[in-house]
């Protein structure tokens, strides 16, 4: 029987992923014998630090590329939006999943929404993306960061160490924790993280045998629209260490892309939006990403 062991991490939201896509690759392949191989990152090993202070998000990656080119394992299963916007090395994305619900979740034991929270309420979030235009609605809220995996970080709130924390709806409803969503925060309040709510394979770009049997489980529509918000995050070189915010829809092949670029110490914000062919994703994104600098976003990623 022919096998193909997924590299992941250990967190449950990763773990989750995973034997997502491996389900899915056993419906696909009937006989293919699909096993995990988790393992823990840089990333998940350094939580004391904020992301971008450590090295930002390709620390949740490098372990796990280096076994496939270790022939350890043969692909690995990713969030998007952790995936630096440049691949290093000898590797490709030959799925990415239809996205899930990729916007923002208020979540909070006291106050049933976002508008509800006090003054100086104490917020908990590790996204600058996230701090910046919490920063620009409401600037005389208590930003404070947050790590860990989905679980602590709902520890951390029910410890009562933050009156809310802003995560991913997708992470939470994947993990059963639709419940703890008090509101959705969509555009234009909140623009989420660029490919949000996205999963990815990846393998390595020589092998063209795993490559077959990932692609049947990619979705054009969602690669044509994180195409665009990742080519748009090329062209300003964002990554976790600046506020860059990316949400591209498909409207009968017209493909509408929202862009946004923040401060977080004074809630600065320049956005800009265009529509385009879906076609050319990528020509899309570095339209955006050209009216944002034009905007004045190149000062505030410090260009």
């Amino acid at each position: 029987m022919p096998q193909l062991r997924l590299a992941t991490r250990e967190s449950a939201l990763a773990l989750w992923q995973t034997e997502h896509v491996a389900a899915r690759l056993r419906a696909l392949h009937p006989g293919l014998d699909v096993v995990l191989v988790p393992m823990t990152t840089r990333g998940d090993q350094i939580l004391d630090r904020a992301l971008a202070a450590v090295g930002g998000k390709g620390l949740f990656l490098k372990e796990l590329e280096v076994a496939m080119l270790e022939g350890r394992a043969d692909a690995a299963v990713h969030s998007l939006k952790d995936v630096p916007m440049e691949l290093e090395g000898p590797f490709a994305l030959p799925a990415i999943l239809e996205r899930a619900d990729p916007y923002d979740a208020f979540v909070s034991n006291v106050h049933a929404s976002f508008d509800a929270l006090p003054n100086g309420a104490r917020v908990g979030t590790s996204s600058l993306r996230r701090q910046a235009q919490l920063r620009a609605l409401r600037p005389d809220l208590e930003l404070i960061d947050l790590r860990g995996n989905v679980n602590t970080r709902l520890a951390k709130l029910d410890a009562g160490q933050y009156d809310a924390i802003i995560l991913a709806c997708a992470g939470l409803q994947r993990l059963g924790f639709d419940a703890r969503i008090r509101e959705r925060l969509t555009p234009p309040r909140l623009l989420p993280a660029v490919a949000q709510g996205a999963i990815a394979i990846e393998c390595r770009e020589d092998d063209a045998a795993t490559a077959r049997l990932l692609r049947g489980l990619d979705d054009g529509t969602t690669r044509v629209c994180v195409e665009a918000e990742r080519a748009m995050n090329r062209a300003l070189h964002g990554n976790c260490h600046v506020p860059v915010a990316g949400f591209a829809e498909l409207f009968n092949e017209k493909l509408v892309l929202r862009g946004a670029v923040g401060d977080v110490a004074d809630g600065r914000m320049v956005r800009a939006e265009a529509k385009g062919s879906a076609a050319d994703p990528e020509g899309l994104g570095r339209q955006v990403a050209e009216s944002l600098l034009a905007a004045g976003a190149g000062e505030l990623l410090g260009h």
